[in-house]
């Protein structure tokens, strides 16, 4: 994995020595387990690239994902959130519209448990899909996160783990080719 250790930016915007890359890959194995149902996360700073993993509460690796691939290190630090933050937000809403990983949820692993009478209830309007897709990733979903200095660093670690290149398998919804 081509991810140089350098500096990384805490929470209150100071840099610190980045950790090894076989460390991060640990940290997104097994670090801090959060859960979908606690969202907001005070612990996931508002603006940072990161890489995250999305694990299911029985143990398997469902997705990795990156944000803030635009961010270096010279990046002016915005009041508005932008990074992990705002990737994490919207997987935790559940809404497809926007959200590949939602989309994912619902197709693989909310659909199969649908009753008919769910079916039914959605296709007539009477609830809506986005609505499961919510509650399936807060009953169900937990997530680890690691922050990095740039976008660059963030992709080749997602790129590693999808992979399969950190040894914990690859993940269920959006493994590498």
């Amino acid at each position: 994995m081509n991810v140089k250790p350098s500096a990384k930016v805490t929470r209150d915007g100071l840099l610190s020595p980045m950790p090894s890359p076989s460390q991060l890959l640990t940290d997104l194995a097994h670090g801090a387990t959060y859960s979908f149902s606690d969202w907001p996360n005070a612990a996931v700073p508002t603006f940072v690239a990161g890489v995250y993993t999305i694990w299911h509460h029985d143990g398997r690796l469902i997705y990795v994902g990156m944000s803030g691939r635009g961010i270096t290190a010279g990046t002016i630090h915005r009041n508005t959130p932008h990074g992990i933050y705002t990737r994490l937000k919207s997987h935790a809403s559940g809404r497809r519209s926007g959200d590949q990983f939602c989309v994912y949820v619902a197709d693989r692993l909310l659909l199969p448990t649908l009753s008919q009478e769910d079916i039914t209830a959605i296709v007539s309007g009477r609830h809506q899909m986005d609505a499961f897709v919510r509650r399936y990733i807060h009953e169900n979903l937990c997530y680890r996160f690691v922050m990095l200095p740039d976008g660059a660093g963030a992709y080749a670690v997602e790129a590693a783990i999808k992979s399969g290149e950190w040894g914990y398998g690859r993940p269920l919804l959006n493994p590498g080719r």
